[in-house]
C-alpha cells in the first residue's frame, strides 16, 4: 500500500538546533533513505523554508493568492516521500526510524494515497 509521509517540524525549534547536530542529522537522513530504498517508491523532496511559500485559496470572488502558508498550525511541512509497504503497521514501523524524530518539535504524518480512481468514473 502506498503512503505519503510528510516530515514536519516547528521552525522556532529547528532554529535552536546547533549546526553540528543539524549536520549529523542530515547524514543520518541520507543513510535512512539508502537503508530504506526498497520501501521508498518516490523519494519526494525537501521543501524550501516556509518564508518562500505562496498559497492560493478559495475566495468568494475567485482564488486569492497570499504570501506564506494559509494554515494556522505551528508545524510546517518540510518535505515528503512516498513509501510502498504492506500496511499501516509497516508504515509506522518505518517512520519510527526517521532520524529527525530525535529532535524536539519533529513529527511525521502518514497518509494513505488514493490509488484506485475507478470509484470516480461515470
Amino acid at each position: 500500500m502506498k503512503y505519503v509521509i510528510m516530515f514536519t517540524s516547528i521552525p522556532e525549534q529547528d532554529a535552536q538546533v546547533p549546526a553540528e547536530v543539524r549536520g549529523a542529522n542530515y547524514a543520518e537522513i541520507y543513510r535512512w533513505f539508502q537503508d530504506n530504498a526498497a520501501a521508498i517508491s518516490d523519494s519526494g523532496a525537501e521543501l524550501q523554508p516556509i518564508t518562500t511559500a505562496t498559497t492560493v485559496a478559495y475566495g468568494e470572488d475567485g482564488p486569492v493568492v497570499a504570501d506564506g502558508p494559509f494554515s494556522e498550525a505551528k508545524e510546517v511541512i518540510g518535505g515528503f516521500s512516498v513509501i510502498d509497504v504492506a500496511d499501516l503497521d509497516a508504515a509506522i514501523a518505518l517512520v519510527r526510524t526517521w532520524p529527525s524524530l530525535a529532535l524536539p518539535g519533529t513529527a511525521v504524518e502518514i497518509r494513505p494515497m488514493v490509488t484506485d480512481y475507478s470509484q470516480f468514473e461515470q
